[in-house]
């Protein structure tokens, strides 16, 4: 998979995207990731990327030039183009393998009071919202679905059971989980985990799952029985 990310803060994205998973993957040839400054698809001496919004109102808005000449110049047949901000959809975990589908990403991290409207309407097919909280940029939402969607990549995680037995991978939290010893300081693992039944562990396990997203996520339980 490739991801373009286009910000006006690219030194944010050294350090998450150069270690653990991403790196790994990266690395292995599973994601060609590169990350562009926004400014340098300007023209004037002071690289602008904002401007007063018509009308009046407080801060400023990213002006349309720079972007449509960036998602020109990076855009083929089969990218698929987001912008972040409050008003997109939420990203969960659906929205990550829907995306992990895809050849090619460009991601568009907002700032200041957003974008100029005209943006929205010729250049995106899709926008997305981490939550319902303001942050500073969108460099945080991109690197977070760029690090949602490479695990989803098969053969990122070595064992691609691991990414579907998640949380939310199955619209619950996960159960409970367990490693030696099976004491410790007089906390016992469930005996069910030690007995080798493995029916009954799944059966167990996806009880637990049910217990815990009805005590802490009951929003989820939607449609689960």
């Amino acid at each position: 998979m490739k991801i373009d990310v286009l910000t006006l803060f690219p030194g944010m994205f050294a350090g998450p995207l150069d270690e653990s998973i991403v790196k790994r993957a990266r690395t292995a040839g599973k994601l060609d990731l590169h990350i562009h400054n926004l400014r340098d698809y300007t023209h004037d001496r002071h690289r602008t990327v904002d401007d007063r919004p018509f009308g009046g109102g407080p801060g400023m808005l990213l002006k349309p030039e720079p972007l449509f000449e960036a998602v020109e110049q990076l855009k083929t047949a089969t990218t698929r183009v987001i912008l972040f901000g409050p008003a997109g959809r939420p990203f969960t975990q659906a929205v990550a393998r829907e995306l992990a589908q895809q050849e090619h990403l460009l991601l568009i991290c907002g700032s200041y009071e957003g974008y100029d409207e005209r943006v929205r309407e010729a250049l995106v097919q899709d926008e997305l919202s981490i939550g319902d909280y303001v942050l500073t940029n969108g460099a945080l939402p991109a690197m977070i679905v760029v690090d949602c969607v490479t695990r989803l990549l098969p053969g990122v995680l070595g064992d691609d059971e691991s990414a579907a037995d998640e949380s939310f991978s199955h619209g619950l939290l996960e159960y409970p989980q367990y490693t030696r010893p099976a004491e410790f300081r007089g906390m016992k693992v469930p005996e069910i985990l030690l007995s080798g039944n493995h029916a009954e562990i799944e059966k167990w396990r996806r009880g637990q799952a049910l217990l815990r997203t009805r005590q802490r996520r009951p929003d989820l339980l939607s449609g689960q029985s």
